[in-house]
C-alpha cells in the first residue's frame, strides 16, 4: 500500500462514528420512517416531523444521498427511499438493534478504550456510570445499557443455537452442564433443539442468577428436566456431568483465564467427558477482507465490556484446547453464505474429549 493510499485509509477510519451517527439519527428522529408512508416530503415536511430546522434534515441527508439510502428530486425539493425501502424490515430492525447497541453500550465507553487496556477494565464505565466491573454487572444495575444490550444478544443466542445444536453431539441418557448459561436459555435450547431423549440440562452461573432462571424453566415446562447451581467457573466447575457446554464465553477472556476455565472443566470431567464450544473465532488470514470479527471485538471487549478478551482463530483454540488436556474431534466455522450481510460475529463451534 502506497503512503497516499494508507492516508485515504485513515481518512476511511476518521468518518467512520460520524457515518453510524448521521444515519442512526435519521432514523431515531423519524425521518426514514415517514418517508417510508409518504414519499416524496421536502425538508420542510421533515423538519417538522423531526422536531428539527430544515437545515439540519438536509444536512443529515446529504450522506443518505452519497449512499444511495436515499434519493432526491431537484425539481420538487422531495425525498424518498431508495436503497432502504427494498431492506426487508425484519432485516432493517435487525441491523438497526446493532446499530442502537454500539451507540449505547459502545461509542462513549470507547472514548476511554487506551485506558481500558492499561488498567485491564472498562474504565468507561466507571467513568460514566460509577460502576467498578464488567458490563455483565453493570447491564443489572443501569436500564439504558441493558435495553440495548440484552434484547440483541438474545436475538444472537435464538439465531445462532440451531446451527449450534445442529452440529454437536449430545448423546441421549447425557447429564449436561451448560457453563455459564446465564439465566437458562441455553439449557432450554439444549433441551427443546437436540431432543436427544433422557437428557438433563444443568445451568451453572452466578448464584444471583437462580431465580430468574429457575422462573424460565418454569415457564417452558421443563422444570423436570433442567436444573440450576450456583458458583463461579472460576473456583470450581461441578462434577457429576458428561458433556460441557461453552457458548458465548471463552471470548471474554485473555489467554491466562481461558486455560483457567479449560482446565476445570477437564478436571470435573472424566475421560472421555465432552466439551462443546461456540465462539466467535478469526480466520486464519487476518487480512481477509470481510474480516469484521476483527474490526469489532477487540475494542468492544477490552474497552465496553472485559477490559481483556477477544475472540482467537480456531488454530489457537484447537491449541490451547490440547494443552488442557482435550482432544479436538471438530471444528466448522459459519459459513459467511449463511449470515446476514449486516450480521458482524462469524461463529466457530469445537468440539473436543478429555484424554485418558
Amino acid at each position: 500500500m502506497t503512503p497516499e493510499a494508507t492516508l485515504a485509509r485513515l481518512r476511511e477510519y476518521m468518518v467512520g462514528p460520524t457515518r453510524l451517527m448521521t444515519l442512526l439519527s435519521c432514523f431515531e428522529l423519524g425521518i426514514i420512517d415517514a418517508l417510508r408512508e409518504r414519499p416524496g416530503m421536502t425538508s420542510a415536511e421533515l423538519g417538522e416531523v423531526a422536531g428539527t430546522k430544515p437545515d439540519a434534515v438536509e444536512q443529515l441527508l446529504h450522506l443518505m444521498i452519497k449512499e444511495g439510502f436515499v434519493a432526491y428530486d431537484g425539481e420538487s425539493g422531495g425525498y424518498a427511499l431508495d436503497a432502504l425501502a427494498k431492506v426487508a424490515e425484519r432485516d432493517l430492525r435487525r441491523a438497526l438493534s446493532y446499530m442502537n447497541m454500539i451507540k449505547v453500550v459502545a461509542l462513549r465507553q470507547l472514548f476511554h478504550l487506551p485506558e481500558s487496556a492499561r488498567n485491564g477494565m472498562p474504565v468507561g464505565l466507571e467513568e460514566l456510570y460509577g460502576h467498578e466491573g464488567t458490563l455483565y454487572d453493570a447491564v443489572a444495575e443501569h436500564g439504558d445499557l441493558r435495553e440495548a444490550w440484552a434484547p440483541l444478544m438474545d436475538t444472537v443466542t435464538a439465531n445462532i443455537d440451531p446451527w449450534y445444536f445442529a452440529n454437536v453431539d449430545i448423546p441421549s441418557d447425557s447429564r449436561v452442564l451448560d457453563l455459564a448459561g446465564n439465566t437458562g436459555i441455553g439449557a432450554i435450547h439444549t433441551h427443546r433443539m437436540k431432543a436427544s431423549p433422557g437428557v438433563r440440562v444443568t445451568t451453572f452461573d452466578l448464584p444471583e442468577k437462580e431465580k430468574e432462571c429457575l422462573e424460565n424453566f418454569r415457564k417452558h415446562d421443563l422444570e423436570e428436566h433442567c436444573s440450576f447451581i450456583g458458583g463461579d467457573v472460576f473456583d470450581e466447575v461441578p462434577e457429576g456431568f458428561d458433556v460441557v457446554l461453552i457458548k458465548h464465553f471463552l471470548d471474554m477472556f485473555d489467554k491466562e483465564d481461558v486455560f483457567k476455565i479449560l482446565e476445570r472443566v477437564n478436571s470435573s470431567l472424566e475421560p472421555g467427558g465432552r466439551v462443546n464450544i461456540l465462539v466467535p473465532v478469526y480466520p486464519e488470514d487476518m487480512t481477509e477482507s470481510d474480516n469484521y470479527n476483527v474490526d469489532f471485538f477487540p475494542a468492544f471487549f477490552i474497552g465496553c465490556t472485559m477490559g481483556q478478551g477477544g475472540p482467537q482463530q480456531m488454530s489457537t483454540y484447537r491449541k490451547w484446547l490440547e494443552e488442557c488436556g482435550f482432544e479436538v474431534t471438530k471444528t466448522i466455522t459459519k459459513d459467511p453464505a449463511d449470515i446476514p450481510p449486516d450480521v458482524i460475529p462469524r461463529q466457530g463451534i469445537l468440539c473436543a474429549r478429555k484424554t485418558e
